[in-house]
């Protein structure tokens, strides 16, 4: 006769009620397609630049500026409506991004330049960045404590569902474009990520606030003022004047790598901006004084993100860009007229996606597993560590279409579960009423830093290695280093594991 199992002892999976599971579904929904909305953006950037540019033009140049500015508008769009779920709600304010992120991305397919397209992009970024703090932290929530790590494990895991999603849509229309069934296949993929404006409608009608928010609320004297404040963050009510500053550092960073004269010494003058934003971005963080409990873990927070993102957006998505030309050169080799090449690549450069994210969802559930068993420290490190050599290896070594079947997986593994810990760590770090606005700083700060990354990328191929055939391989290998800022980060990160989500009175440290 078997005993009855306990609690304990039961899948994480049997404690959710059927309202549960749908939030969990939604915001599933909410962050995938966010996530099918940056790689429709990743896979169509250079048809788009090649399409909208004048002839002479350089494509690289203002793909990188696009990039650049997209991500200027997430991080932006991240900090302000992460602020906004811990004053308004996080189902209202999730609702809100969705409808921003969906409704720019169609207007991008009417683009008719490059300036209007960066225009649609900065304001598609503005909610793409906002929707994984309001998210994240309405699950986190809602969720009982046993069962929250995996719950917010699935939720990053199916985010790989958005980019694998992006990439069949791209190699379809690809197929089309080459056909010639279609005229501009990034026109429609772009209008293809429009649809998530109906998932607006249900989190409006069906979705609650969780109750810890609500009860958080009702003991602020003033919802304003007692939730959602960077200056309770940090400790320090002046922050804004030297945020700003180091913000327009990092615009400027990106101005120096893609323009400016070819006789400007642009390594010594980005290397001087660098220290200014750094400089800057910390007088924002540490002036002041006042409670300095959140403003430790949101420091922690933003540099164990500023490692994997600059990592994911400055180095590994452009390992996309480095198989383009390894197959426009095949296609090229093998006869194929020149009608049908961009085509063919555009199809290619969504079958590499794919094969990263065929790994990335092992990569990012696991994370949640392993940080149970081991702890959130220790699975960090590991990750890092694995995120540096397998895209290493990537850069280095891969130099035939087969390979991308193999290794792009392994880097997909291994760059990707980081973005897993930062879906169950981060809502950890913070109270209720700061949660948004912690976890939004943590994870946005670290994309306007990562703006540059693309720039640097640039910057190194262009003027550090431009004497080698293929610069940007040894460009990517130099950037894996930003893997190193999380590991030296880490001794400093409180361990988070077995704990409830904090109160006010304390964050459990070990």
């Amino acid at each position: 006769m078997s005993l009855p199992s306990t609690p304990a002892a039961q899948p994480w999976w049997r404690e959710l009620t059927r309202y549960h599971w749908f939030v969990l579904v939604v915001a599933a929904l909410g962050w995938l397609f966010d996530t099918m909305d940056q790689q429709l953006f990743n896979l169509a950037r250079v048809p788009a630049m090649r399409s909208l540019l004048k002839p002479g033009e350089d494509i690289a140049l203002y793909s990188g500026y696009s990039t650049a500015i997209f991500l200027i508008g997430w991080a932006t769009g991240g900090l302000a409506f992460g602020v906004l779920g811990d004053r308004i709600g996080r189902a209202k304010t999730m609702m809100w991004t969705i409808l921003i992120y969906s409704v720019c991305t169609g207007l991008s397919a009417l683009s008719v330049g490059f300036w209007d397209f960066a225009f649609y992009r900065f304001i598609t970024g503005l909610g793409v960045g906002g929707e994984f703090a309001v998210g994240v932290s309405l699950v986190a929530e809602t969720m009982p404590d046993r069962a929250r790590p995996h719950a917010l494990g699935l939720l990053q895991s199916l985010s790989v569902v958005g980019n694998v999603s992006a990439a069949l849509i791209s190699m379809g229309l690809g197929h089309l474009e080459e056909s010639g069934a279609v005229g501009s296949a990034w026109r429609w993929m772009f209008l293809i990520g429009a649809l998530p404006a109906f998932l607006a409608v249900i989190i409006r009608t069906r979705v609650k606030e969780p109750a810890r928010w609500q009860a958080a609320s009702a003991e602020q004297p003033s919802r304003r003022s007692g939730m959602g404040s960077y200056a309770e963050l940090f400790g320090n009510e002046h922050w804004h004047v030297p945020a700003i500053i180091a913000g327009g550092f990092i615009i400027a960073i990106i101005g120096v790598a893609f323009g400016g004269g070819a006789a400007w010494p642009k390594l010594p003058i980005g290397i001087g901006l660098a220290l200014g934003a750094i400089a800057a971005g910390l007088w924002s963080v540490f002036g002041g004084g006042g409670d300095t409990r959140w403003r430790r873990n949101a420091v922690v927070g933003l540099l164990l993100a500023l490692s994997g993102i600059i990592g994911l957006w400055g180095i590994g998505f452009f390992s996309i860009d480095l198989m383009r030309s390894v197959f426009q050169k095949a296609f090229v080799a093998e006869g194929m007229a020149a009608a049908k090449i961009p085509g063919a690549v555009t199809f290619w450069a969504g079958v590499t996606s794919i094969m990263i994210n065929v790994g990335a969802f092992p990569g990012i559930y696991c994370f949640s597993h392993v940080a149970q068993r081991l702890g959130r420290r220790p699975t960090f490190a590991i990750s890092f560590v694995l995120a540096l050599l397998s895209t290493a290896m990537v850069f280095m070594f891969l130099k035939e279409r087969s390979q991308i079947f193999w290794m792009m997986p392994i880097m997909g593994f291994c760059q990707l579960s980081l973005f897993g810990g930062y879906a169950v760590y981060f809502p950890e770090l913070f109270p209720t009423r700061l949660r948004s606005t912690g976890v939004s700083f943590c994870y946005n700060v670290g994309r306007f830093v990562a703006a540059s990354g693309p720039a640097v990328l640039g910057l190194l191929t262009s003027e550090v290695f431009k004497g080698e055939a293929e610069p940007m391989r040894y460009a990517g290998l130099t950037m894996c280093s930003v893997f190193l800022l999380g590991l030296m980060v880490l001794p400093f990160a409180p361990e988070t594991n077995g704990q409830p989500l904090p109160d006010e009175e304390k964050v459990g440290v070990h």
